[in-house]
């Protein structure tokens, strides 16, 4: 019997011990030609156990990494691709930059400002204008995002000319369908209909009602005897 406490280390579990004792064998292989062959025969068996990895970009260069992994980068052989070595594997990537972007705008956006760039690059008179058009626009909707009420145009050709050293001017009215709050004012309850809905709703203790109350309770002592009658035939029919 051979148990796991006397067995070497797994190197990739989700090969298994079989695909690493066929690594091993492979190092004590001295044809090199012999050794070439059942390595590839080693990754088309690798390729059969993980058939999910076959749509994923580079297959075969994972498996041949792989190989030369479980080997402990111990396996002479040639690969089609570049063979790993351990400081490769256990070398740290190289950190990435983020980007930082400080808008002067904050409220506009970084994006706002590239495009007015480029607008101010323009030389077509007629693209130039329809920059203008476009930037002004986009101003009206993120000032109408973030704000209760809606901006008038000289706000924006004003900010567009402090922005721009007065080199761009739009032509037309930007229309911005403005997200207006309708709901009123829930602390003044008389705007709501106020006590009279209160007392329409759930009613006042007077006597119109306390006599609906006691017509109610008349019908009832009156409707009481047909009411037993029809649960006990019911009573009878269900049994």
């Amino acid at each position: 019997m051979e148990y796991n406490t006397t067995r070497n280390h797994l190197i990739m579990r989700e090969y298994g011990r079989h695909i690493q004792k066929m690594v091993e064998y492979l190092l004590t292989i001295e044809d090199k030609e012999e050794r070439q062959r059942n390595a590839y025969a080693v990754i088309e068996l690798m390729g059969f156990l993980n058939p999910h990895l076959k749509n994923v970009e580079d297959f075969r260069h994972k498996l041949w990494d792989h190989l030369f992994l479980i080997s402990d980068f111990a396996l002479d052989v040639e690969s089609p691709y570049p063979i790993p070595t351990r400081e490769t594997l256990k070398a740290r990537p190289d950190r990435l930059s983020y980007p930082k972007k400080y808008p002067k705008f904050n409220h506009l956006g970084k994006n706002i400002e590239v495009v007015i760039d480029k607008a101010l690059k323009e030389e077509n008179p007629e693209k130039k204008q329809g920059f203008a058009n476009a930037i002004a626009y986009y101003m009206k909707l993120t000032y109408s995002n973030w704000h209760k009420e809606l901006v008038h145009d000289d706000n924006i050709q004003s900010e567009l000319s402090a922005i721009t050293h007065g080199e761009l001017e739009f032509n037309n009215r930007p229309f911005v369908k403005h997200r207006t709050d309708n709901r009123e004012d829930r602390d003044d309850y008389g705007k709501r209909g106020g006590n009279n809905n209160y007392r329409k709703n759930f009613g006042g203790r007077g006597n119109n009602n306390q006599g609906n109350r006691d017509n109610r309770g008349g019908n009832r002592n009156r409707n009481s005897g047909n009411d037993n009658r029809n649960n006990n035939r019911n009573f009878k029919k269900r049994y």
